[in-house]
C-alpha cells in the first residue's frame, strides 16, 4: 500500500533531491556557496549576523587534552536530543598526534557562527540567531533545501530523509529524550541545548556550572574535556579557561564566521607545566 505524502512533504523532498548533488560535492571542501539574494527573501526580524551585544554569550571551550574519544557526549546528545541512529548531531575526529605519540580527539557540535553563511542563505529565514547570538532552526518553516547544508564549513547540519519512529539506542542509559522528535524533511542541528539553558535560567539555575542547565554533552562528559558558560562573566569557567590558555583557537578562522566553539590544543608530555611552573 502506497504511504500518503502531503503538499508539504513532496516540496520538501523535492527541493531535497534537487540539492543532493550540489551537496556531495560542496562538502568535500567546505567552500562557502554565496546566495546574496538569500537574506533579503529572509522575514525582516531575521539577522545575518548574531546581536551585537548580547547579555549573555554562551560559548563552549574543549579541551583536547582531555578528551579521550570515548563518545559519552554524543550518546547523551543522541538520548536528550531524540536523534535517529544515522543523524549526530556532533561527531569526534581522532587528528594528528602530539610530537610525543599520544592520541588526540576533537570534538565537532555546531559552531554557532556569529556570522553564520547558514543564516545567510537560508532563502525562507529557517535558520536564523537568537537573542544571545545561537544559531536556531525553525523546523516548521525549514522548507528541506539544503542550502544551509551545503554553505556550512564545518559539516555539522543533517538532513532528515525519514521520519524517526522507532526505538532510541541510546535511552535510557545515556539520558531521556527532553525535546520533540523532528519532522521528515529538515534540517536538524546542535542547539546547545538550548532548551536547558533556558528552563535552567528560569529556574535560577547557572549554565556551564548547575548540570540541568547545562548542555548535556557537556553534562556526560566524565573526563572534564567540555566546559560551557558565559563568555560576558569573567568568572565563569569559560572565561577561565580561555585566560589560562592564550594558545586556544577555533576552527576555521580564516573564514571570519566568528564561532562560539573554542579548542585547547592538546599538551604533550614535553610541553605541559605544573601550576608552579606557570607561576614562575
Amino acid at each position: 500500500m502506497a504511504t500518503k505524502m502531503d503538499r508539504r512533504d513532496f516540496l520538501k523532498l523535492g527541493l531535497a533531491a534537487t540539492a543532493t548533488a550540489a551537496v556531495g560535492i560542496g562538502l568535500s571542501d567546505r567552500r562557502l556557496i554565496p546566495l546574496p539574494m538569500a537574506a533579503s527573501a529572509a522575514p525582516a526580524t531575521v539577522h545575518n549576523d548574531g546581536p551585537a551585544n548580547p547579555a549573555h554569550k554562551w560559548v563552549m571551550v574543549i579541551d583536547q587534552s582531555k578528551c579521550v574519544g570515548c563518545d559519552l557526549c554524543l550518546a547523551a546528545c543522541h538520548a536528550y536530543n531524540d536523534t535517529p541512529p544515522n543523524i549526530s548531531w556532533s561527531r569526534v575526529e581522532e587528528v594528528q598526534p602530539t610530537a610525543d605519540g599520544q592520541r588526540v580527539f576533537r570534538p565537532v557540535p555546531c559552531q554557532h557562527c556569529q556570522h553564520a553563511p547558514c543564516v545567510e542563505i537560508c532563502p525562507v529565514g529557517a535558520t536564523y540567531h537568537r537573542h544571545d547570538g545561537l544559531v536556531m532552526m525553525d523546523y516548521d518553516k525549514c522548507i528541506g533545501c539544503r542550502y544551509c547544508q551545503l554553505s556550512c564549513p564545518y559539516g555539522v547540519r543533517h538532513f532528515n530523509w525519514e521520519t524517526f519512529t522507532g526505538p532510541n539506542p541510546d535511552v535510557p542509559h545515556s539520558g531521556t529524550p527532553e525535546i520533540e522528535r523532528r519532522p521528515r524533511g529538515v534540517v536538524e542541528k546542535c542547539s546547545f541545548c538550548v532548551h536547558r539553558i533556558d528552563r535552567g535560567m528560569s529556574a535560577g539555575l547557572t549554565p556551564g556550572i548547575d548540570p540541568d542547565a547545562t548542555p548535556a554533552c557537556v553534562v556526560a562528559c566524565t573526563y572534564g574535556a567540555r566546559l560551557f558558560g558565559d563568555l560576558n562573566d569573567p568568572d565563569s569557567p569559560v572565561s577561565v579557561a580561555l585566560r589560562q590558555r592564550p594558545d586556544a583557537y577555533r576552527l576555521r578562522e580564516e573564514l571570519g564566521t566568528d564561532t562560539r566553539v573554542f579548542y585547547l590544543p592538546p599538551l604533550s608530555s614535553a610541553t605541559a607545566t605544573t601550576p608552579e611552573e606557570s607561576e614562575s
